[in-house]
């Protein structure tokens, strides 16, 4: 039988959180609760995206304005049951820069619907990386109690992802920037941005998680 050191016995066995974090608030909870209510309305973006006719997306809108409860629920709660700024601040950090990629997914989908901008192959693949990556950091998310290897896996996953987004909105550049029609350049150059944005806000969430599983090992 293998004995618990002096430190797993004080904490019970508990996980990583749950020896930072009080017990009357279970933050890797709704970290992981946000995360996954994120990767569902990415998937609802993908989904929107493949549908023809595509009507206006309210249903991202929805999911967005529910994720927002959920991350301004947690920040109130850390800020009445924290005094360690660092940790906090990698809490609150992970938490909005997710909610940046959802905003930032919301906000391509509504202006694609607006400008009257089709979906092409560099949207849906931009899009598809999305997805993944939000995948992979969802995973990552709910193993930071536990498995820190997993979580470097996944952050590695999620890079890739991060740089197939980066690379395939330079290609798409290049190409619009051929074209003849300068208004439906100009419109469709906003929603290779928005998506651009989307993939930045996941490659600062994978910097953050990254600091949050270094420092929490």
């Amino acid at each position: 039988m293998t004995r618990k050191t002096p430190t797993e016995e004080a904490k019970g066995g508990r996980g990583i959180f749950d020896s930072l974090f009080p017990r009357e608030h279970d933050f890797h909870a709704m970290l992981k609760a946000q995360a996954d209510r994120t990767v569902t309305g990415i998937r609802l973006f993908v989904s929107w995206l493949e549908t023809s006719p595509q009507g206006n997306p309210v249903h991202l809108e929805e999911i967005e304005t529910e994720v927002d409860q959920m991350r301004y629920a947690m920040e109130e709660k850390l800020i009445s049951s924290f005094s360690t700024p660092f940790d906090r601040q990698d809490i609150y950090s992970i938490s909005r820069q997710m909610d940046y990629i959802l905003n930032y997914s919301k906000e391509t989908a509504k202006e694609m619907y607006a400008f009257g901008v089709p979906p092409d192959p560099y949207i849906h693949a931009m899009a598809g990386y999305l997805l993944s990556g939000m995948e992979c950091i969802a995973r990552g998310v709910h193993a930071l109690d536990g498995d820190k290897a997993q979580v470097e896996a996944e952050i590695r996953r999620a890079r890739d992802a991060y740089n197939a987004l980066e690379d395939r909105y330079i290609l798409s550049m290049a190409v619009l920037l051929k074209t003849s029609d300068a208004m439906q350049a100009i419109r469709t150059r906003e929603i290779y941005h928005h998506l651009r944005d989307a993939g930045r806000a996941m490659g600062d969430t994978l910097d953050i998680l990254h600091n949050a599983v270094i420092d929490l090992a």
